[in-house]
């Protein structure tokens, strides 16, 4: 893994607008999509750093509102995210994080987080 840290671009991070999580932490939420297909993968959470890192490494780093830490997408489970086109919305409050997943990309073994629970279809 490649471990780069420094400042976000300050015009990139004057953009954001974050939600705080119980720790003070400014968050922004990261939607994740399978570039080829479209296909809706997961949901994570960045802040300054870890956008930052994920811009500068291509590799999808989050942070971890249970663990309290950064998290690298398949430094563990193998089931990486090769980072393929990061865009900011309208409002500056979501980001949308296409990727080149490699294995499952939930973390109970599913394709996507959103293959249960159907509640409308």
């Amino acid at each position: 893994m490649t471990t780069t840290t420094g400042p976000l671009d300050p015009d990139l991070a004057a953009r954001l607008k974050r939600t705080d999580d119980e720790h003070g932490r400014g968050l922004v939420t990261a939607v994740v999509q399978q570039h080829d297909t479209g296909a809706v993968l997961m949901v994570g959470w960045m802040d300054d750093e870890a956008l930052h890192r994920t811009l500068t490494t291509g590799r999808a780093t989050y942070w971890s509102r249970s663990r309290q830490e950064y998290w690298v997408k398949g430094d563990t489970s193998g089931h990486v995210q090769h980072v393929r086109e990061v865009r900011l919305d309208c409002d500056g409050d979501t980001l949308l994080v296409k990727v080149d997943q490699v294995g499952a990309a939930c973390h109970t073994g599913a394709t996507t987080c959103f293959d249960e629970d159907l509640l409308l279809g």
